[in-house]
């Protein structure tokens, strides 16, 4: 008995979505700054092979379907790594001593 290849990587799909929910939300704050650094540091990673991909095609039309997914991929990447350092910049400011008024 052989099983569908769409239904074996979809059930690998949908158990990775229960792992990575349980492991982000069991995450303590106090390391929630070091993961999103190195989320960070993927996602910049991600940016160089969508760069990659959105030139890779040779051929005359700019809108392969390569060009289209690597330029996606180049502007989610880049949100996640803003927004990712916007967030690590608010979880370091709350460790922050606050300035008593005198």
């Amino acid at each position: 008995m052989d099983i569908d290849p769409f239904i074996f990587r979809f059930s690998i799909f949908i158990l990775s979505i229960f792992i990575g929910y349980y492991v982000v939300w069991s995450v303590t704050p106090s390391l929630h700054t070091p993961l999103m650094s190195v989320t960070n540091a993927i996602s910049s990673v991600i940016i160089v092979g969508a760069i990659i991909a959105a030139l890779a095609d040779k051929s005359e039309n700019v809108f392969d379907t390569a060009n289209i997914f690597g330029f996606l991929a180049i502007i989610l990447a880049a949100v996640n790594i803003f927004g990712g350092f916007l967030v690590t910049q608010r979880m370091l400011a709350m460790y922050k001593k606050k300035k008593k008024d005198k």
